[in-house]
């Protein structure tokens, strides 16, 4: 026997988002596709870190002061989660227009622009909106269907429209936009103060044990890797990897810092700083700057946190119908007797009893009997005459 039960599957709304992103923990984690520089990022981050604290760390906590240990590690912990907050959360994607959004908008376009004869190119979707006495185009994304808000572009590698979009990081695995801008300029300000750190405490190390012990002449440690025939592993290959991967990183996270310092004093994105947007040919004025470093800086940095548009962990619901097959219950077999109740409350024997061969007789209860032959309460069937002359 078979039923038809329909069931209800739970569909969140990031399982069916457009654009090239991924999520995790249940649409909590939004991340780019493109996430191998990510990686590379957290490990020479860990990797660094563990060898600093694992050797130059323990020689200078007792040789110097035990703060030395601490300050690193709060550094670190603080960089890690500006990281992670900024590499798993919402930029600021907007959403994209619904099928009747974009006609409607299609329409207003075709309204205003009029029929455009074939042949001729059409004029540029803008629409121009005012910001303190300003005028700001916003363009149309053909992508997304919709007039993008100012300060809004749209990212090639997430495929998708981004509220003050600053610049895709591959490094962070995201794009930077409107909700993670100040965590970005966290991470990289406290990378550079973390990485100045260590490469400042290798150098004070080597020139401690060099100062103590000599240059050749360190311990007589043979556990670690020499560098040159009788170093011991104060200065052992991974010391020297250290310093070099600390260097390398001062040019490019420092100057990064300052960039994003320089741009955050303005109030301006790095989008905006490469396409010249308020440095051009018509030297327009940035309406978004408000002429004081330190507003500048509280609007970027302290300004409150929008929430996300996307509702990402959202519910849709679909209905699926599904075959359930039931077996039929034990005891109903054909090879095993059954025992039925008449309407008269006698019971009646089943076709089990064609096992002997015998032809089975319908047995009548006494409502169905003609009204000559049924049976008081205890009275007792009398055998008839055709009856006895056949037992004779």
């Amino acid at each position: 026997m078979s039923v038809m039960v329909a069931r209800k599957k739970v569909v969140r709304k990031w399982e069916k988002l457009p654009g090239r992103n991924t999520f995790c923990c249940d649409g909590r984690i939004m991340m780019a596709r493109q996430k191998g520089i990510f990686y590379l990022t957290l490990f020479l981050i860990l990797g660094t870190c563990a060898l600093f604290f694992a050797f130059e760390c323990r020689y200078l906590a007792v040789q110097l002061s035990p703060a030395i240990p601490v300050f690193a590690a709060v550094l670190f912990l603080f960089a890690m989660a500006t990281l992670l907050r900024t590499s798993f959360s919402d930029p600021g994607v907007i959403p994209r227009a619904l099928p009747d959004e974009a006609a409607f908008i299609e329409m207003e376009i075709e309204a205003t622009n009029g029929t455009v004869p074939q042949g001729q190119r059409p004029p540029p979707r803008i629409k121009n909106f005012q910001i303190n006495n300003q005028i700001v185009k916003l363009k149309y994304c053909y992508t997304c269907k919709i007039f993008r808000p100012p300060r809004a572009s749209h990212c090639s590698i997430c495929d998708n429209c981004v509220e003050r979009f600053d610049h895709h990081c591959p490094w962070v695995g995201n794009c930077v936009g409107k909700r993670n801008y100040r965590y970005f300029y966290l991470f990289i300000l406290s990378l550079s103060l973390l990485t100045i750190y260590i490469f400042t405490f290798n150098i004070v190390y080597v020139a401690l044990k060099e100062e103590k012990l000599g240059w050749c002449a360190w311990g007589g440690d043979t556990a670690g890797l020499g560098l040159f025939p009788g170093c011991s592993q104060s200065l052992t290959l991974l010391t020297v990897l250290e310093v070099l991967i600390c260097f390398f990183t001062l040019w490019s996270v420092v100057g990064l810092t300052g960039f994003h310092t320089f741009l955050v004093a303005l109030n301006q994105t790095t989008n905006e700083d490469i396409k010249g947007s308020w440095t051009g040919k018509n030297r327009v004025q940035n309406p978004y700057s408000h002429g004081n470093i330190v507003k500048n800086c509280c609007e970027v940095l302290c300004g409150p946190l929008p929430p996300s548009v996307l509702d990402r962990r959202g519910i849709l619901q679909q209905e699926e119908s599904t075959t359930q097959e039931e077996s039929c219950p034990r005891g109903t077999s054909a090879q095993e007797p059954t025992v039925a109740q008449g309407p008269g409350g006698q019971a009646e024997e089943s076709s089990a009893q064609q096992k002997d061969g015998s032809v089975p007789v319908p047995s009548l209860s006494n409502a169905e009997m003609p009204e000559e032959k049924q049976l008081t309460s205890g009275e007792l069937p009398v055998p008839s005459q055709d009856a006895g002359q056949a037992e004779h």
